[in-house]
């Protein structure tokens, strides 16, 4: 309210809360002056001290007129002031003053008269500055036009979260009339906001910072019958003492580029599963099990691959990549990555090799990717592993033992030339290989070590079926929204190789 807020409490307290100066009456600086029938001042307020530039005992007892006005429109203003004590009409309007240190200044008044419990009259004048008036009500003007012609859904609520005003753009998106927002709540206008969106009001209000951009998707009675996607902000509402008067919304209708985000989406996920392979083959010695997941938020598909690829020898080569950034870019990039790894694993090279040649192929391609690589060979009862820049592998015993494999991670691949190493282990019957991308496990709240305590924690029964681990690894792991691919590859050394050859 500016210079004091409303009383609170009980009605019979007198009790106020006084607010900071930076109201628009402290803005105005109207000042008060009243004058008694005769014309004399009888109160003088400290802002006509400031208009004026008398101080109270120079003021009161004076005639307003001798004081404040030139004689040469003194006939002027005595029968306006005349008129307003005779018959009780208010008067507006500007004229000019004289000021203490004798220069003129243009001056808004309004002036009204009074009574008192005496029935005498008295002539009430409030005063301001007609340069700072008309300065704020520019200003007003200003922001009035700008927020009804805007094509940006404006819309402003208070502390409980009720409409106040809408912009006609507002008005529009919703396909509400504005008077029908006025003391209603958002859900009552819009019932299809999740519920969050209250929330994030409620956060805004209570900490003062601004929630920028957030996308949703849904219907209004403007187009009941098909979805429309906007881009909604959410910021406090101040007043200029720093009072709290509620939150206000700003909304563009992102449906045109929705759509051809979900046609991108569509495009890249059909060239993703086009290049991702088909259910492999059970190979000697060995079961897999696997699941890919493309991001759910709407634009982010990104690069994430996996394969399973038979090599002579019994021996099977076992893969997980993730390449940066995201659309069809990386899709194609993923594929390109994928045929070469396939190329080289026929050439029955060992994991280093083939990593040394992915990051040749991928310097070409002008990307950069990670990669887990992973040769198992039944009769040796072994898998041969190398890691570009890859999170590492988790090998989960028989009798519940697990671990992240201690490896050296190596660079991603790229074209830095730095070269990869390779590692065994021991893989019998029973064990199991756990690859996975980051999608799986990185978040934006928590370190990845933590994710990784929690990717072991999960892994809790190596009795448990191969898929049924792959969906609760999913399930524990991801969040909804996630904005990253996950490829996620198991694979347990089954019976020996001649013992599945007898099979």
């Amino acid at each position: 309210m500016g210079a004091t807020e409303p009383l609170r409490g009980d009605p019979g307290t007198a009790d106020g809360v006084a607010s900071r100066p930076g109201g628009l009456l402290d803005v105005l600086s109207v000042a008060a002056v009243l004058v008694d029938a005769e014309g004399r001042i009888d109160l003088w307020s400290p802002q006509a001290e400031m208009l004026f530039g008398y101080t109270a005992e120079e003021a009161l007892g004076r005639y307003a007129g001798g004081l404040l006005i030139d004689k040469d429109h003194l006939d002027a203003v005595l029968p306006l002031f005349a008129q307003v004590m005779q018959d009780g009409r208010s008067w507006a309007g500007v004229f000019p003053v004289r000021h203490k240190d004798g220069s003129t200044r243009t001056v808004e008044f309004r002036t009204m008269r009074l009574q008192d419990a005496q029935r005498d009259y008295w002539a009430l004048g409030l005063a301001t500055d007609q340069v700072t008036l008309r300065h704020v009500e520019r200003s007003l003007a200003l922001s009035a036009q700008l927020v009804s012609q805007s094509p940006i859904g404006l819309g402003m609520l208070d502390t409980d979260l009720r409409y106040i005003s809408v912009n006609p753009a507002e008005e529009r998106m919703n396909g509400v009339p504005a008077a029908e927002h006025i003391g209603r709540h958002v859900h009552e206008v819009l019932p299809f906001l999740d519920e969050s969106f209250e929330d994030t009001m409620r956060e805004v209000l209570a900490s003062g910072k601004p929630i920028v951009d957030q996308y949703t998707v849904g219907r209004t009675a403007a187009d009941p019958d098909n979805d429309h996607a906007w881009s909604i902000s959410f910021y406090r509402l101040e007043s200029p003492n720093g009072k709290v008067l509620g939150v206000a919304t700003s909304s563009v209708d992102v449906t045109d580029r929705h759509h051809a985000v979900e046609e991108q989406r569509r495009t890249a996920l059909t060239l993703q599963h086009s290049l991702l392979p088909h259910p492999p083959p059970q190979r000697p010695g060995l079961e897999v099990a696997f699941r890919y997941r493309p991001a759910q938020a709407t634009i982010e598909i990104g690069g994430d691959w996996f394969d399973v690829i038979p090599l002579d020898g019994d021996k099977t080569a076992l893969v997980v990549g993730d390449v940066m950034g995201s659309g069809v870019t990386a899709a194609a990039a993923m594929g390109q990555l994928r045929t070469a790894t396939r190329t080289l694993a026929d050439l029955d090279l060992p994991p280093d090799q083939v990593m040394h040649h992915l990051d040749h192929i991928t310097e070409d391609v002008d990307t950069i990717a990670t990669c887990v690589y992973v040769v198992f060979d039944p009769h040796a009862a072994q898998c041969h592993i190398s890691l570009a820049g890859h999170l590492p592998p988790v090998l989960l015993r028989p009798d519940g033992t697990r671990e992240l494999l201690d490896l050296p991670t190596g660079a991603p691949l790229g074209g830095c030339g730095i070269s990869f190493d390779s590692a065994s282990i021991g893989f019998t019957r029973g064990d199991q290989l756990v690859l996975y991308t980051d999608g799986l496990i990185e978040t934006r709240d928590q370190p990845i070590d933590v994710r990784l305590d929690a990717l072991l924690d999960v892994l809790d029964d190596p009795g448990r079926s191969l898929d049924a681990t792959c969906d609760l690894l999913l399930h524990s792991l991801r969040e909804d929204g996630d904005r990253d691919d996950v490829a996620l590859l198991i694979a347990r050394a089954g019976p020996d190789v001649d013992r599945a050859g007898r099979s």
